[in-house]
């Protein structure tokens, strides 16, 4: 069975356009330094799952685009670093604590805003959405995959008059 996740990465940092560009469209999703994250990456993702790449903490956060995730975990090397801005002196090669998966792009895609996200009932469910949410990676249903894809396929509503 396929799962299906919300990425959060800071445009700044690894946006969908450094996607694109990465070689082989695949990028390592460093950083994560959150133990349910971890965890999801660790014990629920799979090869193959579907992925809404979204941008956060920019001035339109949204969902920009589509991947997959192409890898199993492994060691984050961020972690080692002390260069990094993830550095984590308490982990060692031994014994990590942090993990990463391979992301490959599917498809870049209109921005799909945070704000019409809000707007639409199908998507009110989506743990993105919830207040207080401040997981960089959460799972998201086939129901609210669907509704995504369905939203992604057509244009923004105008807004009224």
């Amino acid at each position: 069975m396929q799962n299906f996740w919300l990425m959060k990465s800071e445009p700044d940092e690894a946006s969908i356009e450094h996607l694109v560009r990465a070689p082989g469209q695949t990028l390592p999703w460093t950083g994560v330094r959150n133990y349910q994250a971890r965890n999801f990456m660790r014990d629920a993702m799979a090869l193959g799952d579907g992925v809404l790449f979204y941008h956060s903490s920019c001035p339109q956060p949204g969902v920009a685009g589509l991947a997959t995730i192409a890898s199993d975990p492994m060691p984050d090397p961020t972690q080692f670093d002390p260069r990094s801005p993830y550095s984590d002196p308490k982990s060692s090669p031994e014994s990590p604590r942090w993990l990463l998966r391979d992301v490959k792009l599917l498809r870049q895609t209109r921005l799909l805003p945070l704000a019409e996200m809000r707007q639409a009932p199908e998507l009110a469910t989506m743990q993105v959405l919830q207040r207080g949410n401040r997981l960089s990676i959460t799972p998201v249903t086939p129901a609210e995959w669907q509704a995504v894809l369905a939203r992604l396929a057509h244009p923004p509503a105008a807004p009224a008059a």
